[in-house]
């Protein structure tokens, strides 16, 4: 079967602006409905499950009482988007339209574990091994099933003192407001780098990255993936 092609950043973005439910995070398409009962959310799982056995592409799915949290992504394309994840996407929406639920894709957030350090190669294995996860074309690990964050490995001179620290993904627009309210708790932010990411450092010198952009989500994964 042949490897269906990539979008690029213009195509995904086009694609988004007739999917104002959806997000772009991390080679994924993401959002999350709430629907107006629990019962209404297992109603919209059964009716994405039809529809990704119809398609023969299946999306992450986490269900938490009445919301639904979605992900579409192509693993035979190297965990990117895809043709295909567009038209899961739009056909997912209008179910969900019909269902009743409504899109919070702001709800959708993407951890990453990031670990400073001047050698990625002598640690990177303990941590894919221990976890279970699977290296990308980039070094980064990934879990194969989508449950566990992603992990990177800052390469430098001067690792932090701590060595990891946390990155929070988020569309701009939504970042921002999480941004004004974290300096309003008196962390010290840092926003050299403002929009694409802001370093939060807390009053102990602990860090997190509050991120817009996808930056070092893994690419392509080199082991072989799971089913689609």
């Amino acid at each position: 079967m042949a490897v269906p092609a990539i979008l690029s950043a213009d195509q995904i973005d086009a694609a988004l602006a007739g999917l104002p439910d959806w997000r772009y995070r991390l080679g994924g398409l993401v959002t999350v409905y709430k629907a107006p009962t629990s019962a209404a959310a297992l109603e919209l799982i059964a009716a994405v499950g039809r529809l990704a056995e119809e398609q023969g592409h299946h999306p992450d799915l986490d269900w938490r009482y009445n919301r639904v949290f979605l992900r579409y992504s192509s693993h035979d394309a190297g965990g990117q988007v895809t043709p295909r994840d567009v038209a899961a996407a739009t056909a997912a929406g209008a179910a969900a339209a019909a269902s009743g639920a409504a899109a919070e894709p702001g709800l959708f957030r993407t951890i990453e574990v990031g670990i400073d350090t001047e050698d990625p190669a002598a640690i990177s294995e303990v941590w894919r091994v221990a976890l279970g996860y699977r290296r990308a074309s980039s070094g980064d690990l990934m879990d194969p099933y989508g449950r566990g964050p992603g992990v990177w490995f800052q390469e430098t001179s001067t690792p932090n003192s701590n060595h990891i620290h946390l990155d929070v993904h988020r569309s701009q627009a939504e970042s921002g407001p999480v941004q004004e309210k974290t300096a309003a708790t008196g962390a010290l932010m840092n926003r050299d780098h403002a929009p694409r990411w802001v370093v939060v450092t807390d009053v102990q010198g602990n860090r997190l990255c509050l991120c817009t952009e996808a930056g070092h989500g893994p690419e392509t994964v080199q082991d072989q993936p799971p089913p689609d």
